[in-house]
């Protein structure tokens, strides 16, 4: 299917979906620039609060899995946050073969401060959307998702 053939509705949500997409990229590069951290780094410290959220403690292995990289680069990459004073490396509470990272209380300030203005727009966007539009544009971006992992996984 091309272009042509499709109706310009559809069109122009996906038009919409990729100004989004530039746009929050843009937010991203701002937020990793002013935090001086790369985007793993990033990526890294929000699963890292997440988790902590949770109560539920991350190993160097949770983060090269949630991250999709090898653990030398997890090495390196907790090497540059223990530096940065982002994070710390503690004993495992029960296996003492491996390590527990956690985010300082300055660095979960930091993201707060950083990232909470942004979240807190998009939720009250999301919250101005009745239920039937919550509905529909959930169900396309869960859609649009499947379809993506769909491809990754035939294309390997």
């Amino acid at each position: 299917m091309n272009r042509r053939d499709t109706s310009p509705d559809a069109v122009r949500v996906i038009e919409a979906m990729s100004d989004y997409q530039a746009a929050e990229q843009a937010m991203r590069r701002r937020t990793r620039e002013s935090m001086r951290m790369g985007e793993a780094d990033l990526r890294a410290l929000r699963f890292l609060l997440r988790r902590e959220s949770e109560g539920r403690p991350v190993t160097p292995a949770d983060l090269a899995s949630a991250l999709g990289i090898k653990s030398s680069s997890v090495t390196v990459m907790l090497d540059r946050l223990t530096a940065s004073g982002h994070v710390r490396r503690g004993p495992h509470p029960t296996d003492r073969r491996s390590l527990v990272i956690t985010a300082t209380p300055g660095a979960d300030e930091e993201v707060r401060l950083t990232l909470g203005e942004m979240h807190a727009r998009m939720l009250a966007v999301a919250a101005s959307l009745d239920e039937r539009q919550a509905t529909a544009v959930t169900t396309f971006l869960r859609s649009l998702t499947d379809t993506l992992h769909e491809l990754d996984r035939s294309e390997t």
